[in-house]
């Protein structure tokens, strides 16, 4: 983590006032929350809609803060504590981060893309970690505060640092990618996510590309070469920049030739290594994001029999294909951290191709954030249903209702189930489930159907 003077991150970002008689406190990493303060910690508050940060400056310094900063235009400063008074903390954050990161003599990975950007960022460290001493962003730190944070949580002897990069509209990318400035970078895809803020698949991968902005002269940009809206704008990037594919087809750098479903994940290989793979992780999707950590790890010189060491050993974020078991028995994917129309299609067609189960019953939600046609996306979901394959559905929420709109007509009326409360959802749904039956549960984060995959499992 950053260790510095006072007077040193007082000259980073530029401060408004005197600190002289506090410039040789040292400060040892960085928090916004003044509950987990660490000894030595320098603590940033934000003014929010409803609580301001700054109330507990004095209190967090009590609990062994070595210093603060302080907005210039929130009124009372407490001067006779050692405060850094700067014109904006967020952007002073960004800044101290951005310093820090060209100060670490180190390579940074950053990992963008509508579905999977977590998944792949989990597999990439993993790979890294077989030659070099690697950090990676933690949980959903991946915006404009949480990048920040996370690299200035970064040890001076790391020697890569894997850093997802999220985005709630247009701009924000470019100043992270800006901050972390890449050596090498991933689009995993471009699904359908924030739709309601940019309009358009076609701004969403405008959107992605932004990462570019940051990456370093000759790095590296691993794309999914199967998407035409990436192919067709990365052209315009390619005289300053190493480009190198995954996908489906023949045309990419790496490519699977073989896959084999197992009952925990995959096995397969791929067109430029001798070896197989096994993949731990459930869905073919999946195995797309392996590709492009594979082409990472390639990058920096990992072999592939040490990447496939590692990938047998893979571990994912909660909630991302999880495979847990209910207490009748039922397996139960969870894949209820987040969903798209993208996303949510591939683990349907998991569940599908999946055997050695009497019973496939889907519980879907709402995806949230697809803008003016998220009734539509929903109902094709429910529209592209196949009996054979699926036999019960169960849904949540209002958006969720036009997925078992649709579905009735597939699936028939007493297939489907709709609800609004999951208590009852709950209730219908084990009336269903046994040792032999699949349950995929998913949905959006923000419907937190997680609730569901505990009560199956509440004994």
């Amino acid at each position: 983590m950053i260790k510095r003077s006072v007077q040193q991150i007082a000259e980073i970002i530029s401060a408004k006032n005197d600190l002289s008689r506090f410039s040789q406190i040292q400060i040892s990493g960085v928090t916004i929350d003044s509950r987990k303060i660490a000894p030595g910690n320098l603590f940033v508050p934000f003014k929010g809609e409803h609580v301001d940060g700054h109330k507990y400056v004095e209190e967090a310094i009590g609990k062994g803060a070595a210093a603060a900063l302080w907005q210039e235009d929130v009124p009372n400063p407490p001067r006779h504590l050692p405060i850094i008074i700067v014109e904006d903390c967020l952007a002073s954050l960004q800044e101290l981060a951005r310093q820090y990161r060209h100060e670490l003599n180190l390579k940074v990975v950053g990992i963008t893309g509508s579905n999977g950007k977590t998944t792949t960022k989990d597999m990439t460290a993993s790979l890294l970690a077989t030659a070099y001493k690697v950090q990676k962003t933690e949980g959903n730190f991946n915006n404009h505060i949480g990048l920040p944070l996370t690299v200035l949580s970064l040890e001076e002897d790391t020697e890569i640092a894997v850093l997802e990069m999220g985005m709630s509209g247009r701009g924000e990318i470019a100043l992270l990618t800006k901050i972390a400035c890449p050596d090498a970078v991933v689009i995993t895809n471009i699904g359908e996510s924030h739709l309601l803020d940019l309009g358009s698949r076609e701004a969403i991968a405008e959107a992605k590309l932004e990462i570019l902005q940051g990456l370093k002269p000759g790095g590296l940009a691993v794309l999914h070469g199967d998407e035409p809206l990436l192919m067709e704008r990365i052209q315009q990037h390619q005289g300053n920049i190493e480009v190198q594919t995954f996908g489906r087809n023949d045309n990419n750098d790496f490519y699977p030739i073989e896959i084999t479903q197992l009952e925990q994940g995959n096995r397969f290989k791929i067109n430029a290594a001798n070896e197989t793979f096994e993949l731990p992780i459930l869905g073919t999707h999946n195995i797309l994001n392996a590709l492009a950590s594979m082409l990472i790890a390639r990058h920096f010189s990992i072999p592939f029999a040490k990447i496939s060491e590692a990938l047998q050993k893979v571990k994912l974020t909660n909630m991302r294909m999880e495979l847990v078991e209910g207490r009748h028995g039922e397996k139960i994917i969870n894949d209820a951290y987040n969903a798209s129309p993208t996303s949510m299609m591939a683990a349907i067609e998991l569940v599908a191709n999946l055997n050695g189960f009497e019973r496939k019953v889907l519980v879907l939600g709402d995806m949230l954030e697809l803008g003016p046609e998220e009734e539509q996306y929903h109902q094709k979901i429910g529209a592209d249903l196949n009996p054979e394959q699926i036999d019960l559905l169960f849904t949540y929420g209002k958006l969720g209702a036009q997925i078992a709109h649709s579905a009735r007509e597939v699936l028939g009326a007493n297939r489907v189930f709709a609800f609004f409360d999951k208590d009852a959802l709950v209730q219908q749904l084990e009336q269903h489930v046994n040792k032999d039956t699949l349950v995929l549960v998913k949905a959006s984060r923000g419907m937190k159907l997680e609730e569901v995959v505990k009560a199956l499992q509440k004994e």
